[in-house]
């Protein structure tokens, strides 16, 4: 009886061992094909060499570096532009822009382009300070206006200019944007 017991048993743990054998074997194989796989696999890096610091992304909210390098490269697309990029400037600032902020920016955006095309104005700005409110979504930008009429410089002003942000899923979007005016001397001495 115990002969029979020691060769049932010894049957039991010679199964297990072939069933691991063939286990071990499998994974062995789909370690070498994902292996395989991976080396031949072209990979993709994103590069953007303007960064000073990775940025990620977050379902909590933005972090300040991520406004204030969008509020950067959004002041420089809205506020510099010439007669022969109109067309490519107005949709690329709709490209960024909220879809339900699309119908009022478009319509302020299509006057500037009505009253710009034909003629040789054009502008850039050169950013000098930058404010960022990161719990409101908004930034302010200071700087110097440059506005040219031909190969003419006719103005250099001091203006700040105020970008509202709208944060949905992990997407931040322009809901407006337009100068900020100071107050009248008149009506800030009524203020005080």
């Amino acid at each position: 009886m115990e002969l029979s017991y020691s060769h049932s048993h010894s049957q039991r743990v010679l199964r297990q061992r072939n069933i691991l054998a063939i286990v071990a074997a499998a994974l062995c194989a789909l370690t070498i094909l994902l292996l395989i796989f991976t080396v031949s696999r072209d990979r993709e890096v994103v590069l953007q060499p303007i960064l000073r610091s990775p940025v990620t992304v977050s379902s909590a909210g933005v972090s300040r570096e991520y406004l204030e390098m969008i509020t950067r490269d959004t002041v420089v697309l809205t506020l510099n532009r010439s007669p022969q990029n109109l067309e490519y400037w107005m949709n690329s600032v709709l490209d960024i822009t909220a879809p339900s902020a699309q119908g009022k920016i478009k319509a302020d955006l299509l006057k500037i382009v009505n009253e710009q095309r034909g003629s040789s104005i054009s502008q850039f700005f050169t950013i000098e300070r930058m404010e960022l409110d990161t719990r409101n979504l908004r930034s302010e930008v200071s700087g110097s206006l440059h506005t040219i009429v031909g190969n003419k410089v006719i103005s250099n002003e001091r203006r700040t200019f105020r970008y509202d942000w709208e944060y949905s899923g992990l997407s931040l979007k322009l809901i407006g944007f337009g100068m900020v005016t100071a107050p009248s001397s008149e009506q800030a001495g009524k203020d005080k």
